[in-house]
């Protein structure tokens, strides 16, 4: 998995590539924590996910309720399988997916 990380005033964007599951959800978790701080918008870009299993489910509910009392986080690019495995664990009503 890629991560890029890009920061612009108070909007941090994650363009993720590759598979988030066990092996690289630390590494996802990792890159929120170190550059969350001040952000009040947080934008994952999944144009070039793959897959996601329920380790990076965690990450993504954990993320969304580190920025639920500054912000907003918005999921973009979400590709069919993926928003299939959102909408089966529920977490399209979860997330603000555009």
């Amino acid at each position: 998995m890629t991560i890029e990380i890009k920061k612009e005033r108070k909007k941090l964007t994650l363009k993720i590539a590759g598979r988030l599951d066990t092996t690289f959800a630390p590494q996802m978790e990792k890159a929120v924590n170190e550059n969350i701080s001040g952000v009040e918008e947080l934008v994952i870009d999944m144009e070039n996910l793959e897959y996601i299993s329920s380790a990076g489910l965690r990450v993504l509910l954990s993320a969304k309720k580190k920025m639920d009392d500054t912000g907003s986080v918005k999921i973009k690019n979400v590709s069919e399988p993926i928003m299939e495995v959102f909408e089966i664990t529920g977490f399209n009503e979860i997330l603000t997916i555009e």
